[in-house]
């Protein structure tokens, strides 16, 4: 079964941070945008090994729609 699953992707001075929303602590990071999208695919991977399918088909294909938004700063 293939399952949709959303990544979050930030750039800060030492590589990227990328999380998944849909499972809580499943986080990861590296040096490039390539780096860290290997290391989240392998945290998924690992993580959804400790899950059970009913947890997986309730956790996974939720559509997260974002965007970004300018904010003032007083």
């Amino acid at each position: 079964m293939v399952y949709k699953v959303n990544v979050v992707f930030t750039e800060d001075a030492h590589g990227y941070y990328v999380y998944c929303p849909e499972l809580p602590g499943c986080h990861s990071q590296g040096d490039s945008f390539e780096e860290a999208k290997a290391n989240i695919r392998e945290a998924i991977d690992l993580y959804l090994e400790t899950m059970s399918k009913e947890e997986i088909e309730t956790s996974l294909n939720k559509e997260i729609l974002t965007t970004t938004m300018e904010v003032k700063v007083a």
